[in-house]
């Protein structure tokens, strides 16, 4: 990974992080470290989900359908975000940069795809829209398949909406089930250059189930 040139403490403003992702990078937080700066890195190769190829495999399809979740849009980001950054094993999303996705939210630019239940918030998935772009950050889940529908229902919505750039920035072997690719740097800032340029809207009505 490369880094971007990064943030003065406490945590980065709007204008930082959106130009951040328009070059290519994105921040991961050290939260031993909070006096310091918010670094911001570039993996190589990235790794992408092509929304006209998402793939959703037999038995995530079947378990979703078993479970019905209900899925809703941007109507519980402060909670998805406390769950995200809540890992036993520690996590790059401190509070400092918790509240900075926070903030973009509030600006129009961050959102979350959400998986509900009867008792309530069960998963969730944030990320950032610029443009044509959405960028994954982390996603939770706290009950059988939840996070698998909210995956799907990302796909879904980004497709309905016309976004042509769905970054993950790392693959995982769970990811690659879904048809991730990794593209060299070079080809995702190309990418990305087109993207960003696009007038997209991540709407806040629901999310197709």
């Amino acid at each position: 990974m490369s880094t971007w040139s990064p943030s003065g403490p406490p945590g980065p403003a709007v204008a930082e992080l959106l130009n951040a992702y328009a070059f290519g990078a994105f921040p991961m937080d050290d939260p031993d470290d909070a006096d310091g700066s918010v670094p911001y890195y570039e993996s190589d190769p990235r790794a992408v989900i092509p929304i006209d190829r998402f793939r959703v495999p037999r038995s995530v399809a079947r378990g979703i359908a078993r479970r019905r979740y209900a899925i809703r849009i941007d109507t519980a980001v402060g909670q998805v975000l406390d769950a995200c950054a809540d890992r036993p094993d520690g996590t790059w999303l401190s509070p400092r940069l918790a509240s900075a996705y926070l903030d973009l939210h509030h600006a129009g630019f961050a959102h979350t795809v959400e998986a509900w239940d009867e008792t309530g918030l069960v998963g969730g998935l944030f990320g950032v829209a610029l443009g044509g772009l959405f960028t994954s950050e982390s996603m939770f889940h706290t009950a059988s398949d939840a996070g698998h529908a909210v995956l799907v229902a990302t796909a879904r919505h980004l497709a309905s909406c016309g976004f042509v750039l769905w970054d993950i920035q790392m693959a995982t072997d769970h990811t690659m089930r879904f048809g991730t690719e990794l593209i060299p740097r070079d080809e995702y800032r190309a990418r990305l250059h087109e993207a960003v340029g696009l007038a997209r809207e991540f709407s806040r009505t629901a999310a197709p189930s």
